[in-house]
């Protein structure tokens, strides 16, 4: 799966009202390709995200996947095209009345898998990401790294071609960041595509194929990971990454 953003625009409100939140964004991530999205607070990382699953829906531009254009789709057929995107929140967004196994099936029980398939899909899954052995327990008898993970598992329950993160770590202490980074790392390394807003360096740089730098809804830089660390072009960049160096 092929994701083009052309020329994307994102503004609330309207009139002399709008506020122009992402200003002609135009990025290509190619199957396979971890795209890792860097900037500060309030860069329009998140709502780029937003608008590529069409959580939000661009003021103009499109979004494109294998060249078919999404941006108007509605109703069922924009049910189908998010039935092959998976996506992970930074707040978990699990089910508290239901155990983690049941977390895990839940897509599954919206597309009527058998209820034998989808529990082994399922505790699959769960193996995949280290949980199995808390299948049953709930999403409060968990650490925040570990609830994480089952919302892995559960955007993987539907075989995505893709999975959009959205800054997956940043509620997380350094050692349950670890827990997560690391099952990202097997993701990648098994040829999944995903689209990775972060603020862990580490990440973008070893783990990354292409990494985008943003700043005030606008795209300052991209380019292949190692270039883009190695040998940053804009000025803007360099100062970011100067400051992420301190502060880390």
């Amino acid at each position: 799966m092929t994701i083009q953003i052309d020329h994307l625009h994102k503004s609330y409100g309207s009139g002399a009202e709008a506020h122009e939140v992402l200003h002609d964004i135009n990025l290509t991530i190619d199957s396979g390709e971890v795209f890792g999205i860097l900037g500060s607070s309030g860069a329009g990382k998140s709502t780029l995200v937003r608008c590529i699953n069409l959580l939000e829906r661009p003021t103009s531009g499109k979004v494109l996947i294998d060249g078919r254009d999404i941006t108007g789709v509605k109703g069922k057929e924009l049910a189908d095209v998010r039935a092959g995107i998976g996506m992970i929140f930074q707040n978990f967004s699990l089910f508290q009345q239901r155990t983690v196994l049941r977390n895990v099936t839940f897509p599954l029980e919206l597309n009527h898998t058998p209820k034998a398939k989808r529990e082994e899909r399922a505790r699959y899954l769960l193996d995949l990401v280290g949980l199995a052995d808390l299948a049953d327990r709930y999403p409060s008898q968990l650490s925040g790294g570990q609830q994480q993970r089952v919302a892995i598992a559960r955007a993987l329950a539907t075989d995505p071609e893709i999975i959009y993160f959205d800054e997956p770590t940043s509620a997380l202490d350094p050692e349950l960041t670890g827990e997560v980074l690391a099952v990202m790392r097997q993701l990648a390394e098994e040829g999944m595509t995903m689209l990775v807003v972060t603020h862990e360096m580490g990440f973008a740089r070893n783990v990354s194929s292409k990494t985008v730098f943003m700043e005030n809804g606008v795209v300052v830089e991209q380019a292949p990971s190692r270039e883009f660390f190695e040998d940053p072009k804009e000025e803007r960049t360099r100062e970011f990454l100067r400051k992420i160096e301190h502060t880390n």
